[in-house]
């Protein structure tokens, strides 16, 4: 009932989007006919105006994946390079907040390790919300930072990397089998705050898959047994995320592509320093306008590597921007 509904309301979306257009035109027409310009303004002002239904349904029929419909989690790791890295990390954390609070999703830290001096060291998020997963899904990847460090004293610029990893949260229709002794469970005490009784009891989770090297933590909850509940439940969406990386990767050797979308390869750099500008390595989409994107305006960034996902083509013309 819920796919229908959802797709009732995609179709019911583009007739009426289709009416008002066939309907402002005519008035152009008859406008035109009549040396009315008064009517002619006004048609072409509420044609611009339905620009935006026309981005949300173009957007909407992107989403058309197995899981798109999901919530999603997201785990960002900080790279190499100690404190700027981290802060990177947590620049990239707040974005994505930012961006869910924007689109009205709910969002939960999930795990969070903070960094000796400052930012983080890893965190995941789980952001709730219709088509999360959808959206977030072209994400994934290495994104890198160029700025003047306002750690280093001598005011150098520094390059920093930190890795994004999105991936659906499994509902309950979808059955994922895990053995028990494939699994290596440990406890520790959680970091950051949450109250004496987090701080001072192992009831943080992190649960390795051995066969795969998958690994999962949560600390978002007093309770180690919600917290393995949680941990087991990311566990589970993770390797339900690899089966379908392996049927887009068939889907890309059959048409004779390759895709830049996944870990270890960097999609994205943002430049803060010496001009300002932000560009999508793969679908070569930029903004000039940097702190707007980290303050989560990432809706065209992710319609375009969406369309170029579903449409096909190659990446943009990579530049190395330095």
């Amino acid at each position: 009932m819920r796919r229908r509904q959802d797709l009732d309301g995609r179709i019911s979306g583009v007739l009426r989007l289709e009416q008002a257009i066939a309907d402002h035109v005519e008035l152009i027409a008859m406008g035109e006919a009549e040396g009315d310009q008064a009517i002619i303004t006004e048609a072409e002002k509420a044609l611009q105006a339905l620009k935006h239904d026309l981005a949300e349904q173009e957007m909407a029929a992107l989403l058309s994946g197995e899981a798109d419909g999901n919530d999603s989690y997201v785990q960002i790791n900080a790279g190499a390079g100690g404190t700027e890295s981290q802060d990177w990390a947590s620049m990239l954390m707040r974005m994505y907040v930012r961006w869910a609070n924007q689109n009205k999703f709910k969002v939960a830290v999930l795990d969070e390790h903070e960094g000796e001096e400052a930012g983080i060291k890893s965190c995941t998020l789980e952001i709730k919300g219709h088509n999360a997963y959808g959206k977030l899904k072209t994400e994934s990847g290495v994104h890198r930072l160029v700025r003047i460090s306002p750690y280093d004293s001598n005011a150098r610029r520094h390059t920093s990397f930190a890795s994004v990893w999105c991936y659906p949260v499994v509902d309950d229709n979808i059955d994922i089998v895990v053995n028990e002794s494939d699994l290596k469970i440990d406890t520790y005490r959680a970091s950051g705050a949450g109250g004496q009784h987090v701080n001072t009891t192992d009831s943080a989770v992190r649960i390795t898959h051995v066969p795969t090297g998958i690994i999962v933590a949560c600390q978002a909850e007093r309770s180690q047994h919600k917290n393995r509940a949680t941990a087991l439940k990311m566990l589970k969406a993770r390797l339900y995320e690899m089966e379908l990386q392996k049927q887009q990767e068939k889907i890309d050797a059959a048409n004779a592509k390759k895709t830049d979308i996944g870990w270890g390869h960097q999609i994205r750099s943002y430049v803060l320093q010496p001009y300002q500008l932000v560009k999508d390595l793969r679908t070569g989409h930029t903004s000039t306008s940097p702190q707007l994107v980290l303050d989560g305006d990432l809706d065209d960034f992710i319609q375009a590597s969406l369309a170029q996902r579903i449409h096909g083509g190659g990446p943009g013309q990579v530049e190395d921007i330095d």
